[in-house]
C-alpha cells in the first residue's frame, strides 16, 4: 500500500524527510513518556478534509454557514469525552496542553492571584507555575515540592502550605513524578482552603479510562489533559468539568456564568479562534478507540512494562527517582553514575543506540535545566507497539550498558544492532512496514 504518491509527486523533499521519520519511529525504541503512536484510523481523520473548514463558536451557534455536520463531529468527540471520564462537561476544542491550562487560568483567576504548583524541577510542569511560563509571569505561584529524602510528595506538607498561603487554585499534576497523585486528598485541601483544584492529568489520561490509576473526575473542579501521550489520540487537549461553581459567590459573584460556562468562554471567545476541526475528528476516533474493552488492557500492560523496566534497571545498577514507579514512566537518578549534570550527553548516546528518551532534572537538581542530572522514560510507545515484559528486560540491559559506559560510542554502536533486531518483530503499522 502506497499513500506516498500525490506527496511524492507533489513535494519530493516532505515525502523523503517523512520516510526517513517513519524509518526512525520503526527502527527505534521510543521512550519518550509524553509519546505515542496513533492508530491509522486517527491518521486518517487528522489527514481528512475537515482541515479545509472554519468553525468559530460551539455546535449549534457557529459564526459561519456550512457547519452542519462539523457540529456533529464535535457533539460526537463531546459526547465520547463525558463517557469515556464520566465527567458533567467537555470542552474539546483546546489545541494542545498548555493552551487548555491557559484557559482555565483565564476563566478562575484574576491576574496576579496565587496558586499553588508543583515545581517544574520535581515533577511538575512549566505551566504549573515556571517563572519562565505565563504561568509563573502572569499569576503567583507558590510551589509545593517532594519530600528531599523520599522524593515522594507528602499531602500533609502540601496542606500546611495552601492553609499558610491561601491559594485561589491549586495545580495536582505531574510530568515527570513516577508516583500515583491523590486527587481526593488534594480535592480536601482546595475545599478547606477556597481554592479550585486543577487536575492536569495529560500523562495520565490513558491510564485513568483503562482503570490503571486514580480518577479525578469525581473529585476535582477542572480537569485538562492533552488527547495523545497515554490516550493515543492526536496532539491536542481537551477541558472538562463540573457544572456548577461551588465557588461562585467567593470568587465570581459578579458572574451569571457556571463552571461549564466560564471554561467555555475562556477557550472561546477568550483565547482560541476557530478550532481546528480535523483534530476534533480524530479526538472522536481515538475516544471511541478508548472506549474499546481492550483499551483497559493496554493501560494495564503500560503499567506492568514500566513496573518491569523499573526493577530491571535497578538490578543493573540504575539509581532510580524514589526506586520505581507506580504509573508509566521512570526517572533515572545519573548522580551516582559520576554523571551530574551529562543528563544530554547520556541522552545523545542512547539515541545513536537507537533508544530515544529525554534529559531531565532530578528532584532537587544540583546542575540546571539545560544540563540535568537525570533521564525520562517510560512505556506507552512501545506497549502500543506489543511489547511486554520480556522486551523490557532487552530495552533495560541496553539503557544500563549505555549509562555505565558513560556513553561511549562503540558501546552505542553495539546496542544499536540489539535494538533493530527486537524492533523487526515489532513493526509501527503492519503493511506499511518499511522494515526489511
Amino acid at each position: 500500500m502506497n499513500l506516498m504518491n500525490e506527496l511524492n509527486n507533489s513535494d519530493f523533499e516532505v515525502a523523503d524527510m517523512l520516510l526517513r521519520e517513519l524509518k526512525r519511529q520503526e527502527e527505534g525504541i521510543e521512550l519518550i513518556p509524553s509519546e505515542n503512536y496513533t492508530s491509522r484510523a486517527v491518521l486518517q481523520a487528522m489527514g481528512s478534509v475537515f482541515t479545509n473548514k472554519y468553525s468559530e463558536g460551539y455546535p449549534k451557534k457557529r459564526y459561519y454557514g456550512g457547519n452542519e455536520i462539523v457540529d456533529e463531529v464535535e457533539i460526537l468527540a463531546i459526547e465520547r469525552a463525558k463517557e469515556l471520564f464520566g465527567c458533567e462537561h467537555a470542552n474539546v476544542q483546546p489545541y494542545s496542553g498548555s493552551p487548555a491550562n491557559q484557559a482555565v487560568f483565564f476563566a478562575l483567576l484574576n491576574l496576579k492571584d496565587k496558586f499553588l504548583g508543583f515545581n517544574l524541577t520535581s515533577g511538575g510542569h512549566l505551566t504549573h507555575g515556571s517563572h519562565v511560563n505565563f504561568s509563573g509571569k502572569n499569576y503567583v505561584c507558590v510551589s509545593y515540592d517532594v519530600d528531599e529524602k523520599t522524593e515522594m510528595l507528602v499531602m500533609d506538607s502540601i496542606h500546611k502550605l495552601a492553609v499558610q498561603e491561601k491559594p485561589k487554585m491549586i495545580i495536582s499534576g505531574l510530568t515527570a513524578y513516577p508516583r500515583k497523585i491523590n486527587f481526593k486528598a488534594f480535592q480536601e485541601i482546595a475545599e478547606e482552603v477556597d481554592a479550585y483544584q486543577l487536575a492536569d492529568i495529560s500523562h495520565i489520561s490513558g491510564l485513568v479510562v483503562g482503570d490503571a490509576h486514580q480518577s479525578p473526575i469525581p473529585y476535582a473542579d477542572v480537569v485538562t489533559t492533552t488527547t495523545h501521550k497515554t490516550l493515543r489520540g492526536p496532539r491536542g487537549a481537551i477541558i472538562m468539568s463540573k457544572i456548577e461553581d461551588r465557588l461562585h459567590d467567593i470568587h465570581h459573584p459578579k458572574s451569571k456564568k457556571n463552571l461549564a460556562q466560564l471554561i467555555d468562554s475562556a477557550v472561546f471567545p477568550g483565547l482560541q479562534g476557530g478550532p481546528h476541526d480535523h483534530v476534533n475528528a480524530a479526538k472522536a476516533v481515538a475516544f471511541g478507540e478508548a472506549l474499546k474493552p481492550e483499551f483497559k488492557d493496554y493501560a494495564k500492560q503500560v503499567v506492568k512494562n514500566a513496573k518491569v523496566l523499573a526493577d530491571e534497571l535497578m538490578s543493573l545498577g540504575i539509581k532510580l527517582v524514589t526506586n520505581g514507579t507506580d504509573n508509566h514512566l521512570i526517572l533515572i537518578d545519573l548522580r551516582p553514575e559520576d554523571l551530574t549534570g551529562k543528563g544530554g550527553i547520556i541522552q545523545e548516546a542512547l539515541d545513536d543506540a537507537g533508544i530515544t528518551l529525554n534529559k531531565n532534572t532530578v528532584p532537587y537538581e544540583p546542575s540546571s535545566p539545560f544540563h540535568p542530572s537525570g533521564l525520562r522514560l517510560g512505556t506507552p510507545a512501545i506497549t502500543t507497539r506489543g511489547m511486554k515484559e520480556s522486551e523490557m528486560k532487552v530495552i533495560a540491559e541496553g539503557l544500563a550498558k549505555v549509562i555505565k559506559s558513560k556513553g561511549d560510542a562503540s558501546v552505542s554502536a553495539e546496542i544499536k544492532k540489539s535494538i533493530l533486531e527486537l524492533t523487526k518483530h515489532f513493526p509501527l503499522y503492519p503493511g506499511l512496514s518499511i522494515l526489511k
